[in-house]
């Protein structure tokens, strides 16, 4: 690709355009997961939705691949691409709140902790995740799981409307009022039909919570897991939690002695009133003898971040997934025989539960299929060091393989690894050949590829 074409790229532009002749060239190509190490022909650091047009436009004109990246926390590294074109939306972060209506703007490359932040003054909150530098766009249009889900539903289900940059560069609302076909394929099947540069959510009235992570030792775990397997079925849908595999960091709450063991830690949300928290997460002290916790009531933007200090960027990362329908005993053993030899303190496994409101949306109400499923697990090989590469890629599939076969065919779009494409069927079941449809109509060359791809 000619100087002229680049210069033209950035003459179309508010924001920068970045290629390997520039200073800041390496800094703006490193991503989330250390192991992904891409060399794109331009960073396109987008400064407004045009911006984004200007860089769809390029990528398609020119026959280039092209990445979009948000929040900048896909694991299989698809915010960037050798040879192509990184639309780079990390510095559009303006967040609008209309407190009378409950509704929220964001744009495309917010991060949940700016959102949550920008809500909280306000007393408002809606279902975001678990770490607070995720971007609000990805993580809501694979779905969206997250302490409020039970109460409120996922991301995606408060999702009113969204601008989007279609692959002929044209941006399009889709709500239900307008581009309903496309409104029903992104909240579920990710950045396949275009970028979202801004989208409205509803908000609900949630400020301060009660809950914190509580460690129990590994003894009692068999005890914890089969409790919360029959608690969560009917527990008051403001509870949201969640049990987790987790290496003790340094803490000042954990004994100094057990630092670096491994607990089955668990992670509980109250969003009801604050002064029936202790009474709701009784259950939860009765259950097993607690370690150490830090359990009490906090703002709800503290707890969404109170884990980020585990993964900051620059990890290594290899993850996998499924949904589950029942957390059986044979499901519970293998838990039991693989998460306890958890490699790093970085690494995790998390078991979500994902009822309560999130069951009372049809499965072909939106893309995201797997309605009637009770839990959404993860295995989140995360670690410094590159030497450990193979042996905690080991544990990661190790683990995996014992547990698909207890699970759901399917898993949540947004935990896939690069190497989960085979799955996408599976991760959409009846929902696919209508997402097909959808991007045949609104991207039928496969512009947008460099994802979980659905291909027209």
């Amino acid at each position: 690709m000619g100087d002229v074409t680049i210069a033209q790229l950035r003459e179309r532009v508010l924001g920068t355009v970045i290629t390997a002749q520039d200073g800041d060239y390496d800094e703006a190509r490193r991503v989330y997961n250390a192991m992904i190490d891409r060399r794109p022909l331009a960073i396109v650091r987008c400064a407004t939705g045009g911006d984004v047009a200007a860089a769809v436009d390029f990528a398609r004109e020119n026959g280039l691949p092209l990445a979009v990246r948000g929040g900048g926390h896909s694991v299989p590294g698809f915010g960037t691409v050798d040879g192509g074109v990184v639309a780079d939306l990390s510095g559009m972060r303006a967040v609008q709140v209309d407190p009378e209506k409950r509704t929220a703007r964001a744009e495309g490359g917010t991060t949940w902790g700016v959102f949550n932040e920008a809500t909280y003054a306000h007393g408002l909150a809606t279902t975001g995740g678990i770490i607070s530098t995720t971007g609000v766009a990805g993580l809501t249009l694979g779905g969206g799981i997250g302490y409020l889900a039970r109460g409120f539903g996922l991301s995606l289900d408060n999702l009113l409307s969204a601008e989007i940059v279609t692959a002929d560069g044209q941006s399009v609302t889709a709500s239900e009022d307008e581009h309903a076909d496309l409104f029903w394929a992104i909240r579920g099947g990710g950045g396949n039909f275009g970028v979202a540069t801004s989208l409205d959510f509803r908000l609900h009235p949630v400020k301060d919570i009660y809950g914190g992570p509580m460690f129990f030792d590994l003894k009692d775990a068999a005890t914890v897991l089969r409790f919360y397997r029959e608690f969560i079925a009917s527990a008051p849908e403001q509870f949201g939690g969640f049990p987790a595999w987790q290496i003790a960091p340094p803490l000042p709450f954990i004994p100094e002695a057990r630092h670096g063991e491994p607990f089955l830690a668990f992670v509980a949300c109250w969003a009801g009133p604050i002064e029936e928290g202790e009474r709701a997460l009784k259950p939860l002290h009765d259950v097993a003898p607690v370690v150490a916790e830090h359990v009490g009531p906090m703002p709800y933007p503290a707890l969404n971040g109170a884990f980020d200090a585990l993964v900051p960027a620059g990890l290594q990362h290899y993850w996998k997934a499924n949904f589950v329908g029942e957390l059986s005993d044979e499901a519970i053993s293998a838990h039991l025989q693989h998460g306890p030899k958890v490699p790093v303190v970085n690494s995790t496994v998390h078991i979500y539960p994902i009822n309560g409101a999130c069951h009372r949306v049809a499965a072909d109400a939106t893309a995201f299929a797997y309605r009637e499923a009770n839990f959404a697990t993860v295995i989140a090989g995360m670690w410094p060091d590159p030497a450990q590469n193979e042996a905690n890629i080991r544990w990661v599939k190790d683990y995996y393989a014992a547990t698909a076969p207890l699970s759901e065919e399917g898993g949540y779009v947004n935990f896939m690894a690069g190497d989960d494409q085979d799955r996408i069927k599976a991760n959409y079941r009846g929902n696919y050949a209508r997402l097909v449809d959808v991007k045949r109509k609104y991207d039928p060359d496969n512009l947008f590829r460099v994802n979980q791809n659905i291909k027209p």
